[in-house]
């Protein structure tokens, strides 16, 4: 029996989706992309092509060569300062904006570590001493580094609090978990799309947060699944790194936590729906997944957050995980609380029976 899917909502990451019954068990398979950007996301490809000119004229001045460069792709290219160093690889991380009108850079050898960002015009920069401009916009991607973060290894009293959540420090160390220089106790959940540091939360042993300022939302552990058919996405660090710890490197943490409830109102265009920004972030990545379980909290703001989400990704595509029982009137909460209690086999478990969100969430 197949039965076909179409996504109403105007402004969603959905593919359309055909789902069949194979041996009791539904199967979706997407077909083709609905997303369509609106008119004022529509690109100009006369003044791109202004753009690319000059900043192209400007990058290549300072020895970089930016022939190969995909806009808004991170590429690889040879660093003109260090030219890669003794193993003469490619160590530059080079990124070009997807209006072309800026671009970003940073060296990984370790002996070099040169980094920068220019603009196409100078009209919105300022100039540096090394005649680098640096984006004039609060709101553009700083460069980031562990050194101008202060960041450092994990010191035993963290290495003991993740040991006691059942995360290991081959995980810890995958997922460059590491903390604040200084005489506090602060973990550092450490962001990075295509190797690159993008951004970083902070976490202290009594739960307070906050995060680097002027960076780009993305999901934690995106590089982890760039490619991945299938997705699973949980409400904080700490429960990526479990759901990891129980064999699914394919899973990511939304950066901000949950609503108090899902939102009455109809979705809005992507360029004004600020909260969720970190999936059009995302969103090329996030449309080659044909199945996304969504394992967010069992609290209310936890199962809000999981409606968003279905909203904005479809839900013909998203299944819901269910964590078990407690007791008779409780349920685990999330994923790290399951992994301590009942250990990563349950854990295992809990991912592989989610249900297809519609199914769950029927009434």
């Amino acid at each position: 029996m197949l039965v076909g899917f179409k996504a109403t909502i105007p402004f969603t990451l959905a593919s359309k989706f055909i789902s069949t019954y194979n041996y009791g068990f539904l199967s979706i398979t997407p077909t083709t992309t609905l997303f369509t950007p609106p008119a004022s996301l529509k690109r100009d490809e006369n003044k791109e092509v202004d753009n690319y000119a000059e900043l192209k004229e400007k990058v290549e001045n300072l020895g970089i060569c930016c022939n190969s460069v995909t806009p808004e792709e991170y590429t690889r290219l040879m660093c003109p300062k260090c030219k890669g160093g003794q193993l003469i690889e490619r160590s530059l991380s080079f990124h070009m904006s997807w209006k072309r009108n800026y671009a970003l850079w940073r060296c990984f050898n370790f002996e070099c570590g040169w980094a920068g960002q220019i603009l196409a015009h100078n009209s919105t920069a300022t100039m540096t001493s090394d005649g680098v401009h640096q984006l004039g916009r609060t709101n553009s991607p700083r460069i980031l580094t562990e050194e101008n973060l202060k960041l450092e290894p994990l010191d035993d009293v963290l290495a003991a609090y993740f040991a006691k959540r059942m995360i290991s420090k081959d995980t810890l160390e995958r997922n460059h978990v590491m903390q604040m220089a200084g005489d506090q106790i602060i973990m550092a959940f450490t962001y990075r799309r295509n190797g690159m540091l993008i951004g970083c939360k902070y976490r202290t042993l009594e739960k307070r947060f906050w995060q680097e300022k002027g960076t780009d939302k993305v999901l934690y552990g995106l590089d982890g699944v760039r490619d991945a058919d299938e997705i699973i996405i949980v409400e904080g660090e700490v429960d990526k790194l479990s759901v990891e710890e129980a064999g699914f490197p394919n899973c990511v943490s939304v950066p901000n936590g949950a609503p108090q409830s899902i939102a009455s109102k109809e979705l809005i265009p992507p360029e004004e729906d600020i909260r969720f920004s970190y999936l059009w972030n995302c969103a090329e990545c996030l449309e080659k997944a044909s199945k996304i379980l969504l394992a967010t909290d069992g609290d209310l703001p936890g199962q809000a957050l999981a409606g968003e989400l279905a909203r904005r990704l479809g839900k013909e595509r998203c299944w819901q995980v269910c964590w078990p029982k407690k007791d008779e009137f409780s349920s685990y909460k999330d994923a790290n609380e399951v992994l301590v209690n009942l250990g990563s086999e349950a854990l295992k478990e809990a991912i592989e029976c989610a249900v297809p969100y519609e199914m769950q969430n029927l009434n």
